[in-house]
C-alpha cells in the first residue's frame, strides 16, 4: 500500500508563519520559497482552464456539519455539490483525473441518512459527510475494488473492509473511488505515480504537468481541489506522506495496527496501513477517531498497545508547543536547498511557539535498511497478494501474482504502455516467509528502524516528536522515464510501523512543501498536539490554481 520509492537520496537500489502574522509569507518571499503563483490574491496568468467558483471550497467537516444541522444543506445536497465538482474541474476543466468511480447509490444513501437526521438521530460528527476511498480498499457495493489494474475490473468485493463498515456506522457516505499508482506502485522500478492501467494519470492541481506522487495520488487531488471534504489512503512507504505533501495537505500514517488492513489489497503485512487525508489537521483527526479500531481479523489491531476507541480531536491543542521536545532530524535534509529553507522557518516557528528543539538529533541508521526493506516487501507482497486474490469473489479470474504477471504480458498495450513489471516478476521467484533470507531481513528492518533508530534517538534526547522534510516539491510527470523522486523521509516510520504526520509547511515556486512530525509507536495523540499547533501558527495551506505550468 503504498508508495515505495527506490530513491537516489534515500537508496542504493536503482530507482526507487513567524506565527501568526503576514511576516513568515514575506519571509519566505525573500528567501525564494514561496513564488508569486501561490499567492491567492494576484490572478494566475497561465490557468488551464476558467475554474467556476464553488460554494463548499475549503469548508471543514465540523463546517459542512454546521452546516447541516442549521438546514443550510443536507446529506442530498453535498453529494451533488461534489458530483457537480468532480464533473466540471476532474471529467473536464483541469481534468485532473483523481475519480476513478462514483457511488451509483450515494444520493440514495444520502437521503436514508437525511431522514435518521430528521428523525433526531446522528451517527457521528460526520452523519451525512461524503468521503472518497483509495480503489484498493474492499467496498460491499455497486463499485469496484482494483488497484488500478485491468486484472481486477470485475472484482466487487463480497464484504466491505472492516475500516469500510466503520465509516458506514458513523453515517459517512462513501462517494467514490479514487486513483492511484497501479499496485500501489510496486509493480516496477521505472514506474509514474499516479499512473494506472484502469484509472490513467491523476495530475497535480497545482500545476498540472506536475505529478501527484503515490501512491495514493488520488485521494491527495480530490481532497486538496475540494472534491470531497476527505479522503482515506493507504501506506507501506510514503504512499499517504508523499502524495499529502505534494497536494497541500495534511496525511496521517498511523502506527502499524492503529487501522484494520483487513479487506485492502495488500502489499506487505508488516508496513501495510490505511489512513486519513484531509485539509486541516483537525479533519485528519476526526476522520483518524473514525477509522482506528480492532478488528478480530488483523491481529496487528488486538496489539494490547492498541488505545482502543478514541476521539483524536481532543488532544489537539493551539498551544501544544509550549515545552514540546522536538528533534531535528538532520541528516534526512539536503535533497533540495529550497525545501530545506523552507524547514528552517518551520523550525523557527516551533521555537518562537515555545517548543524546545533539540539540533541535530539525528536518525543514525537511517538508509542502512533500504535494501532490507526492499526483500521483505518482495516477499511479502507475494505471499499476501495471492492470499487476497484467493479469498476474491467470482469476478476475479486471476488467482495469483503469476496469473497477473501473465494478464500484463498479455495485454500489454493497455497494461504496460509505459513501464514494465520487474517488481513482480522479483516478487515471484521469492519463496514463502520461512526463508532465511526473509527473516533477517525483517528482523534487521526492526532493529534498526526501531531500537537503533527512532527509539534510540527519542530516548536519547527525551524527545516528544521527531521532524524532517517530507519530501521535496512536485516533478514534472514523465512517462518516458518514470518518476523523478528527489528525497524524503517517510522510510524509517514506514519500516518502524510508527505514525507519521505530514502538515503543509509552505510553497516553493507555486508548489507546496510538508513537514513531517513523526514519534513512538501509539504516539498519535502527542504527535497530533504538536501538528496542531504548528498548523494554527502558519496556516499553510492555500487551495490549488490549476496551472497549466510553473510560473518561475
Amino acid at each position: 500500500m503504498k508508495q515505495f520509492f527506490f530513491s537516489q537520496a534515500s537508496s542504493s537500489l536503482p530507482r526507487r508563519d513567524f506565527i501568526k502574522t503576514g511576516l513568515i509569507t514575506g519571509a519566505l518571499a525573500m528567501t525564494g520559497t514561496v513564488s508569486s503563483c501561490s499567492n491567492n490574491s494576484n490572478p494566475p496568468q497561465n490557468p488551464a482552464a476558467t475554474i467556476p467558483g464553488f460554494r463548499l471550497d475549503e469548508l471543514s467537516l465540523a463546517e459542512l456539519q454546521q452546516k447541516i444541522v442549521q438546514g443550510e444543506y443536507t446529506a442530498q445536497n453535498l453529494v451533488e455539490l461534489y458530483k457537480q465538482r468532480i464533473a466540471e474541474i476532474d471529467k473536464s476543466g483541469a481534468n485532473l483525473n483523481a475519480v476513478i468511480e462514483l457511488n451509483p447509490n450515494a444520493l440514495s444513501i444520502a437521503a436514508k441518512l437525511d431522514a435518521e437526521r430528521q428523525q433526531g438521530k446522528s451517527r457521528s460528527p460526520l452523519h451525512g459527510i461524503p468521503v472518497l476511498l483509495k480503489d484498493n480498499i474492499d467496498t460491499a457495493d455497486a463499485m469496484l475494488t482494483t488497484a488500478g489494474s485491468l486484472a481486477l475490473a470485475q472484482n466487487r468485493a463480497q464484504k466491505d473492509a472492516f475500516l469500510v463498515r466503520k465509516l458506514r456506522d458513523a453515517g459517512v457516505i462513501i462517494l467514490g473511488k479514487t486513483n492511484l499508482s497501479e499496485w500501489a506502485n510496486f509493480r516496477s522500478t521505472r514506474s509514474t505515480s499516479g499512473w494506472s492501467g484502469r484509472g490513467g494519470q491523476t495530475r497535480n492541481p497545482y500545476i498540472l504537468d506536475r505529478n501527484p506522487c503515490g501512491s495514493s495520488s488520488g485521494s491527495a487531488v480530490a481532497v486538496s481541489a475540494n472534491l470531497c471534504a476527505a479522503a482515506v489512503g493507504t501506506e507501506t512507504d510514503g504512499s499517504i506522506v508523499c502524495p499529502s505533501h505534494i497536494n497541500g495537505i495534511v496525511g496521517i500514517k498511523p502506527t502499524l495496527g492503529l487501522i484494520s488492513r483487513s479487506g485492502i489489497i495488500p502489499i506487505a503485512h508488516s508496513q501495510d496501513t490505511a489512513g486519513p487525508m484531509a485539509r486541516t489537521v483537525y479533519d485528519a483527526a476526526l476522520l483518524l477517531s473514525v477509522l482506528a479500531g480492532q478488528d478480530p481479523a488483523d491481529n496487528a489491531t488486538l496489539n494490547k498497545q492498541h488505545p482502543g476507541k478514541l476521539d483524536y480531536t481532543h488532544f489537539l491543542d493551539e498551544k501544544g508547543l509550549h515545552g514540546a521536545r522536538i528533534g531535528i532530524a538532520r541528516n534526512m535534509f539536503g535533497f533540495h536547498d529550497r525545501v530545506d529553507k523552507v524547514i528552517e522557518e518551520a523550525i523557527y516557528v516551533l521555537k518562537h511557539n515555545g517548543a524546545v528543539i533539540i539540533d541535530p538529533a539525528n536518525i543514525e541508521t537511517a538508509g542502512q535498511f533500504n535494501e532490507t526493506e526492499f526483500t521483505v516487501l518482495l516477499y511479502e507482497f507475494k505471499v499476501d497478494l495471492n492470499r487476497y486474490l484467493a479469498q476474491a469473489g467470482a469476478g476475479v479470474s486471476r488467482r495469483t501474482l503469476q496469473d497477473l504477471i501473465a494478464f500484463n504480458e498479455e495485454n500489454q498495450a493497455t497494461e504496460m504502455p509505459f513501464f514494465n513489471q520487474d517488481i513482480f516478476i522479483m516478487a515471484q521467484e521469492k519463496g514463502d516467509l520461512k526463508k532465511p533470507e526473509y527473516l533477517q531481513a525483517l528482523q534487521n528492518n526492526h532493529t534498526l528502524a526501531r531500537k537503533k533508530g527512532i527509539d534510540a534517538v527519542m530516548n536519547q534526547y527525551h524527545l516528544d516528536a521527531l521532524i524532517a522534510p517530507s519530501g521535496a516539491p512536485a516533478w514534472l510527470t514523465d512517462h518516458v522515464n518514470g518518476d523523478h523522486y528527489m528525497g524524503g523521509s517517510s522510510t524509517t516510520p514506514a519500516v518502524a510501523g510508527y505514525p507519521n504526520i505530514t502538515v503543509p509547511a509552505g510553497f516553493v515556486f507555486g508548489l507546496p512543501v510538508g513537514l513531517s512530525f513523526m514519534g513512538r509507536a501509539w504516539s498519535e495523540p502527542v504527535l497530533l498536539r504538536i501538528a496542531f499547533a504548528f498548523e494554527q501558527a502558519t496556516k499553510s495551506r492555500k487551495p490549488p490554481l490549476f496551472l497549466k505550468y510553473a510560473e518561475i
